[in-house]
């Protein structure tokens, strides 16, 4: 970049553990590779834990964020235990970065790996899902976490890998779910990926379930290109992928939003290694490079990448990589960053060069939402959940036969999911909690709100503890609720 270019404003945060080591290494590379950067410093995590400050982040660090609309981050430590949330969660969820995107490359013969042809990115969705951190504790013995998915949030991360896969030039896209079990949810996702697939007849679309398809990433990552999955589902696979491709200390990952954006290593600060000056600075380096690009400054992320490419196959080795095999020179943290500075301005040799061709690169587009016309909604039954210790449901069926009329009637009852009454086997182990499913007592009949009150108050008056309910619906005449196993 030249002396004339305008900067641009950057918040970084040092983090904690090794983060401030690396952010420093990374830092340093930039600057020396030409990146124009106005840089907001913030503090966030375990000392603004500390603080009494239960997000890890105070309000001058969103106000910056907002300003820049950019986010260099390094690794940060939650505390242990109850009351602290998880500042990465919380940050993608403020500022609606909808979109993790997770590049994984093999680096042999360099780095070890048993796939050396591995490139594969992974495109995460990143606001629901079970991280939408929805839980309560229900009964003495079950806790609740609840799974939403949407589908706005499907159709704007299925559409931005997709988009992804179309510029960067990739040739198939594979959705990753668990919809044989969790129909209506992962269903969901999976269904809203064959809509959008439709749309990029160029490109492969495929569908795995998650379980043989995590299995055969480890296996056969090759088969992969471009993976779309809901939020956790992708945060494991990604873990996974980086360790076989050689090592997580060399990802970074973009947090894409339709405002702002974060980029940061997808490591955790590993206090272990704090102070000692050993840390590999590659995985926030590379996020700098995709952070790079994303603002406009594609020459200098090309030098970096480039360089760190070179400086790998020269076998200037941090120790989390280091072989005796391969490598040439282990090195510290700052040794590192020293040596990729050193070959700015070089290529690759065994590695194929990267190109950031500014005048053509550009990200995906966000999707915009269209709203459908609302589907006919009908209340046709309610489910109750109850704590109640006694372990026979045939007991609780009778009692809550008592409880039936008014147009309702109990139907079913249900234990962590598994129908147990009427007709349940005895083999199956209940806890005290108990899903009561109450329909219209008319067939294809429905209800209404009011006749879900004076059930809760007949339950009540009996000294049911409900802790739950959710109403039935069917939408233009579909359910819109699972049935149990065994119903």
């Amino acid at each position: 970049m030249n002396g004339d270019a305008v900067k641009v404003p950057v918040t970084v945060a040092y983090g904690d553990g090794i983060g401030p080591e690396i952010m420093n290494a990374s830092l340093k590379i930039m600057a020396a590779a030409g990146s124009c950067l106005d840089i907001d410093t913030i503090e966030i995590g375990e000392k603004v834990y500390n603080r009494g400050v239960a997000a890890g982040i105070e309000s001058s660090a969103w106000e910056s964020l907002r300003r820049t609309k950019v986010f260099y981050k390094a690794p940060i430590t939650t505390p242990q235990g109850g009351g602290f949330k998880s500042l990465n969660v919380t940050t993608r969820k403020t500022l609606g970065l909808y979109a993790n995107i997770r590049p994984v490359m093999a680096y042999s013969p360099f780095v070890a790996t048993k796939h050396p042809g591995m490139d594969v990115v992974i495109v995460r969705e990143n606001e629901e899902d079970l991280y939408a951190g929805i839980e309560h504790r229900q009964t003495d013995e079950v806790f609740q976490c609840l799974k939403l998915i949407t589908r706005p949030g499907c159709e704007k991360i299925v559409g931005y890998a997709f988009e992804y896969a179309r510029l960067n030039n990739r040739q198939k896209v594979t959705c990753f779910t668990k919809d044989n079990i969790m129909k209506m949810t992962d269903g969901l996702f999976h269904k809203v990926f064959d809509e959008i697939a439709a749309e990029y007849p160029d490109i492969e679309a495929d569908h795995k379930i998650i379980d043989i398809g995590a299995a055969m990433l480890a296996d056969t990552p090759e088969k992969f290109d471009v993976i779309v999955t809901p939020n956790l589902y992708g945060d494991i696979i990604s873990d996974i992928a980086a360790q076989i491709a050689g090592s997580v200390g060399l990802a970074g990952s973009a947090n894409i939003g339709e405002t702002c954006s974060m980029f940061e290593a997808i490591h955790g600060s590993a206090p272990d290694i704090a102070g000692k000056g050993v840390a590999n600075p590659s995985g926030l380096l590379l996020a700098g490079v995709m952070m790079l690009v994303h603002i406009g400054q594609s020459e200098v992320a090309e030098r970096i990448h480039n360089a760190w490419l070179r400086t790998i196959e020269d076998g200037i080795h941090t120790g989390d990589i280091y072989t005796d095999a391969v490598s040439k020179q282990r090195v510290n943290t700052n040794a590192f960053a020293d040596a990729v500075i050193e070959r700015l301005g070089q290529q690759p040799q065994t590695f194929a060069a990267v190109h950031y061709a500014a005048a053509t690169h550009r990200e995906p587009v966000t999707r915009k939402y269209v709203p459908k016309p609302p589907a006919k909604k009908e209340l046709v039954g309610i489910d109750i959940f109850l704590n109640w210790q006694d372990r026979n449901p045939a007991d609780l069926g009778t009692k809550l036969q008592t409880m039936e009329g008014d147009g309702l009637k109990l139907v079913m009852i249900s234990n962590r999911g598994q129908k147990v009454w009427p007709n349940g086997l005895p083999e199956t182990f209940c806890t005290d909690h108990w899903r009561c499913r109450f329909m219209a007592a008319q067939q294809d009949g429905t209800i209404t709100r009011n006749q879900v009150i004076h059930l809760l108050q007949r339950l009540d008056s009996a000294d049911f503890d409900f802790i739950k309910s959710e109403h039935l619906c069917t939408f233009d005449g579909v359910l819109g609720f699972s049935v149990a196993q065994g119903q």
